[in-house]
């Protein structure tokens, strides 16, 4: 058995500066892109706290709150929610900075990675260890957010 980790053994940010590829016609950050940024950041919190290779299973939640604008910069900040046998729920909050530093969140996601072993089959993650009232708060939410993927997986959705 795997030795149980904690939140901040996986947490990862990553920045970007969105360029006019980036960009829709209004010169707005597209939102498939930020899905990409996002997905890259959840597979790594995924691969650090699992130590294996990861699949992205489902994307619970995605909220565009406000537009990312060309030449914004855009950072993103992933950790471990909740952890299942072989599954782990991955929070990405994602915000633009301003010069200045000041930062404003314009998206969650919360994303379901599954570890892999070396033949692709899913393999057992280990346990996380909470430390703090919102890390528990968070996986509390995790777990209800666990039920009702597998309440609508069990009605085939």
């Amino acid at each position: 058995m795997q030795q149980a980790k904690r939140v901040s053994d996986s947490r990862t940010e990553q920045v970007q500066i969105i360029l006019p590829a980036h960009a829709n016609g209004n010169y707005r950050l597209f939102g498939g892109q930020l899905v990409q940024w996002i997905d890259i950041v959840a597979a790594v919190v995924a691969r650090r706290h699992s130590g294996c290779e990861v699949i992205t299973a489902s994307i619970d939640n995605l909220s565009f709150r406000k537009a990312a604008y060309v030449n914004s910069t855009i950072v993103l900040r992933g950790c471990i929610t909740y952890v299942g046998n072989t599954s782990m729920e991955v929070r990405v909050d994602t915000y633009v900075e301003e010069v200045t530093g000041e930062t404003d969140r314009i998206n969650r996601a919360y994303f379901t990675m599954v570890a892999l072993d070396e033949f692709g089959r899913p393999v057992t993650v280990p346990r996380l260890i909470l430390e703090t009232d919102e890390e528990r708060r968070e996986w509390a939410a995790g777990e209800r957010r666990s039920a009702l993927r597998h309440e609508r997986k069990a009605q085939g959705y």
